[in-house]
Order: structure tokens, then C-alpha cells, then sequence
């Protein structure tokens, strides 16, 4: 059962989302993201307030409670060892099936020519680090950034306002101001965007996050995404799948999707060859998709009585979506047709 600090903490993140979410749909939400950025004192107390939850209740109790399968930084770091450091990475397996499947598209025409993918530790950028959880694995090369860091290791950076320079071999950093201005492109093996594109309050911005996480990332490099869902397993399937449909149509193919505790965990793979991805949306489009990043809450009315307002949503799954919740839950991580 939840203290009441923890009910506190929780209270005052959801708020912030919420306030964002709502000013959103009054103003510009390009103006109302840097007026946020731009309130130190709020941010502040957001950053404490993360930092706590995450340290003092969510880490803690998976670790009280030997739920460790349930622990969204286990989860990503097993889902990138199994990819990149496997007994056979799971990077070949794909980039075998990805071959078949442009094969099926070129014929005889297509004849891959592909390097060996060989790195001794992951190089992968954290974003809306706070506390840098990730930094304690010896087999990482972390990059932490946080528009409010928690702890002087991360990076203060604004994601969507960062540049990409092909021209950089490294992040363009300020010293002084301990900061991150410009990446390179092609960059990151892995990106992390765990309890984040929530935090972003227009569906714009988070389409805007993931277009930069595909030119940071190395081709096969993978985004990790990690959202809130509390809700019974498969309530929120028609969403994740436009979701699938939207990063498809920038060149992520999904290779997993797990439901953990509380939030539901993905793995995209940025397809060496677009057309890959491109197909899956082709063959698997239905009428309701669109490429949008829309999140449950963008659902929800404002606040009344204290009470979140769910507006209309329609949940129906077909057989397909069935499909995709059983395979999901099969315990075979990281199998997708």
C-alpha cells in the first residue's frame, strides 16, 4: 500500500503533467514547454520528487520484494544485453529477418553487404535521466540527460531543442554550465526513454523526441521505451499498436513489448532499411491509425472533484490485436511477426 509521502510525490508529478497537458490545449504547446523549462523553482521540486520515488519506493520495493523481473531498469538493461551481447545477439537474428523481408520486396535485387556490429560496451543515452540509474553497469557508456538533473552526473539538456550535427564525433557539452547542446547523428547504440514522452504534453513533441532518437541512433541501434499503465493487460493494445504504425512510418520496426508492473515496456529497432518497417504499416494498417504519438491521458478531461474525467475512447480490439496481447504475454520477449 502507498504511504502517504509516496501519494504526495505521485500527486505532485501526475499535477505537473497534467497542468502541462491542459495549458497545451489553450496555448501553443512549443510556448508552454520553455516557459516550464524556464521555471527553475518547479522543476526543482519535480526533479526531488522523482528522484525520491524512484529511490525510495520504486527501486527499493522491487528489490524488498525480489521483483526484479518487474524493475523497468533491469528490464532495459537485460532487453540491450540480450541485443547486442547475447551467446548469438539478437541484432542477427533481425538483421536476417529483415533481409528476408527485403528479399520478398526486391527479389534478386537486393544483396546485403552488412558489417559486423561489434562494440565492447553499449554506448546509450538516458533521457529524462534524473539520477542516472544506469550509470552502476560496467558494460554501459552512459549519457544522462535531464532538463532538471537530480545528481552531477547527468547532463542538463532540453531534448526536443538539441541539435544533430553529422559534423560532431561526440556531444557538443558546455563544462561550465554542465551542459549538452548538440549530438552527432548515428551516434548511440541505444537511447532510453523511460517515463518520458508523457512528460512532453503535446503529441507533436513526442513525435519530434522519437525522429531524434532515430537520427541519434546507429542503424540497427534500438529505443527503449518505457510509459505508465496501470490499466488490465491489453486495455491500452490499440494504442500501442498505433504507436507501432507512427515509429514504423519513421523507420523503427517493434521487436518487443512487455507488460510490466505499472507500465508497459517496448523495444524499437531502427531498420536498416526502411521499406522494412514501411511494409509492416502497409500490410497491418487499420482505418483508426494515424501517425500520431497520442498517450492515455490525452484522453482525459481536466480535473474535477479531484477526479480525472476519461472523455470517449474506443477500446474495441480485433482478433489481430488478441493476437498481438497472447503473444506479448507468451513469455517469448522479442519474437514479433
Amino acid at each position: 500500500m502507498a504511504t502517504q509521502e509516496q501519494l504526495e510525490l505521485s500527486g505532485l508529478i501526475k499535477s505537473v503533467h497534467q497542468r502541462l497537458r491542459d495549458s497545451a490545449k489553450q496555448q501553443d504547446p512549443e510556448t508552454v514547454w520553455k516557459e516550464h523549462v524556464r521555471d527553475a523553482g518547479l522543476l526543482k521540486s519535480y526533479a526531488e520528487a522523482m528522484h525520491k520515488l524512484a529511490t525510495c519506493y520504486w527501486d527499493r520495493t522491487m528489490e524488498v520484494s525480489c521483483k526484479r523481473s518487474n524493475s523497468r531498469i533491469e528490464w532495459v538493461v537485460a532487453s540491450c544485453r540480450s541485443y547486442f551481447h547475447g551467446a548469438t545477439p539478437l541484432l542477427y537474428l533481425f538483421r536476417e529477418k529483415d533481409d528476408k523481408v527485403m528479399q520478398a520486396i526486391d527479389g534478386i535485387g537486393h544483396q546485403p553487404d552488412h558489417r559486423p556490429y561489434t562494440i565492447d560496451r553499449i554506448r546509450l543515452l538516458d533521457v529524462g535521466s534524473c539520477y542516472d540509474p544506469f550509470a552502476y553497469f560496467p558494460d554501459f557508456d552512459v549519457t544522462a540527460i535531464d532538463i532538471a538533473p537530480a545528481c552531477a552526473s547527468v547532463w542538463h539538456c532540453d531534448f526536443l531543442e538539441a541539435e544533430v550535427l553529422k559534423s560532431l564525433t561526440e556531444p557538443l557539452v558546455s563544462e561550465e554550465h554542465r551542459s549538452i547542446e548538440a549530438f552527432p547523428s548515428e551516434h548511440f547504440d541505444a537511447i532510453v526513454f523511460s517515463l518520458l514522452l508523457e512528460y512532453l504534453p503535446s503529441p507533436d513533441q513526442r513525435l519530434r523526441c522519437c525522429r531524434k532518437a532515430y537520427e541519434l541512433l546507429k542503424p540497427e541501434g534500438i529505443l527503449l521505451i518505457i510509459t505508465p499503465d496501470s490499466r488490465h493487460q491489453g486495455a491500452n493494445a490499440k494504442l500501442m499498436k498505433n504507436w507501432r504504425y507512427t515509429l514504423g512510418q519513421m523507420g523503427f520496426g517493434r521487436i518487443k513489448i512487455e507488460k510490466l508492473e505499472h507500465v508497459t515496456c517496448m523495444v524499437y529497432r531502427k531498420c536498416i532499411f526502411p521499406a522494412v518497417s514501411k511494409r509492416w504499416c502497409d500490410i497491418h494498417r487499420e482505418a483508426y491509425m494515424q501517425p500520431v504519438l497520442n498517450i492515455p491521458q490525452d484522453f482525459h478531461e481536466s480535473m474535477v472533484d479531484g477526479r480525472e474525467q476519461e472523455g470517449e475512447m474506443e477500446v474495441c480490439r480485433t482478433e489481430e490485436d488478441e493476437g498481438e496481447i497472447r503473444e506479448a504475454f507468451a513469455g517469448l520477449p522479442f519474437l514479433e511477426s
